[in-house]
């Protein structure tokens, strides 16, 4: 993920205020499935993985719109007074509160009646701090080092409202079973929101949740039996991922993917890299690679990408969601040297 900068409260108070009038025209028009002129639901989705669910679940009946373009960082994201406007006129919004905070406070002015928040589908957790780590073997001091380094890490987060409560991780998408949760949700609010094809989104969940469970049925038994269980990234977006199959998750730095790693974080990771046997840093298709690139050369570590799946863009390593995350696992593999 690019630097962590949170849309200035004037410019986002400002565009706002602009979309306020378009906001108050439409929200009447916004309680029910109001299809428009193209005849199909209007869903609008904060991101890919918002949209990746509206597409596969919607099929046919709806047209799907997503605030994040291709190629867009989602947390830097800035919404024009236009786009703020538009919101109101949708059938139905899909986001991800805690990822996008322009984004939480423009849905929040729309008032559209079908609106679901994808961390209300699953439990969250809490990841990058103590909690949900486990550092077998340890003293009491390493761990309380490991400790303060992981609330150093979440710390860095400098003015970015990374979850809904604090200290929660927002990247549910990131581990199948959660994601799969978060389908069957957004199936039943389509089927509520338009019941004439309540029958298809059902089936349509139905499908995506098996294929999300053959993924994770991939994930469980390639990473099964692994020289190392311990990977190290540029952002500690992979927290769901690295619990649901027993990994051990080592991010760089949590202030900005794209700075330099303090010398004692180099030390501290030449340390785990040679303990834990890791062959990889893993950087992502949306930041740069310097970070990845200086501890690699530091290390004599190898770089490889770990994409967080914020959006599908030329570089992706796939077309779609099960592609992209097909490369992932093929990656992990790989890295952590699996049997």
């Amino acid at each position: 993920m690019n630097v962590r900068r949170l849309i200035p409260a004037t410019a986002v108070t400002g565009a706002v205020a602009l979309g306020l009038v378009a906001l108050s025209a439409c929200a009447g028009t916004s309680d029910a499935a109001d299809k428009g002129s193209s005849g199909k639901l209007d869903v609008v989705a904060s991101f890919y993985p918002m949209q990746y669910l509206a597409e596969q679940i919607g099929g046919g009946h709806v047209s799907v719109d997503t605030l994040t373009k291709p190629g867009v960082e989602p947390h830097d994201l800035e919404l024009k007074p236009r786009q703020i406007g538009e919101l109101g006129e949708a059938d139905v919004i899909l986001y991800l509160k805690g990822i996008q905070p322009a984004v939480d406070e423009a849905i929040a002015q729309a008032g559209v009646k079908n609106t679901v928040d994808a961390a209300t589908l699953t439990k969250l957790e809490a990841h990058g701090t103590e909690a949900g780590h486990e550092h077998e073997g340890e003293s009491a001091e390493e761990h309380a080092a490991h400790g303060e380094e992981h609330g150093a890490e979440e710390a860095g987060h400098e003015g970015h409202d990374h979850g809904t409560e604090a200290g929660t991780d927002p990247h549910i998408w990131l581990d199948p079973v959660k994601y799969a949760e978060v389908a069957k949700g957004v199936g039943a609010t389509l089927e509520k929101a338009d019941p004439a094809h309540a029958a298809d989104y059902k089936k349509n969940t139905d499908a995506l949740v098996k294929k999300l469970g053959d993924l994770n049925t991939e994930f469980a038994t390639g990473l099964k039996n692994t020289t190392t269980k311990t990977f190290i990234t540029t952002h500690s977006a992979f927290g769901y991922l690295a619990e649901r199959y027993g990994l051990e998750q080592e991010g760089i730095t949590g202030i900005d993917p794209e700075s330099e790693p303090s010398p004692a974080r180099i030390k501290e990771l030449q340390d785990i890299a040679k303990k834990d046997k890791v062959s990889t840093v893993f950087f992502e298709t949306l930041a740069s690679d310097k970070t990845a690139k200086t501890l690699a050369g530091d290390t004599g570590l190898t770089t490889d990408v770990l994409d967080p799946l914020e959006g599908i863009t030329d570089k992706s390593k796939g077309d779609d969601y099960i592609e992209v995350m097909q490369s992932n696992l093929a990656a992990l593999k790989k890295a952590l040297g699996a049997k």
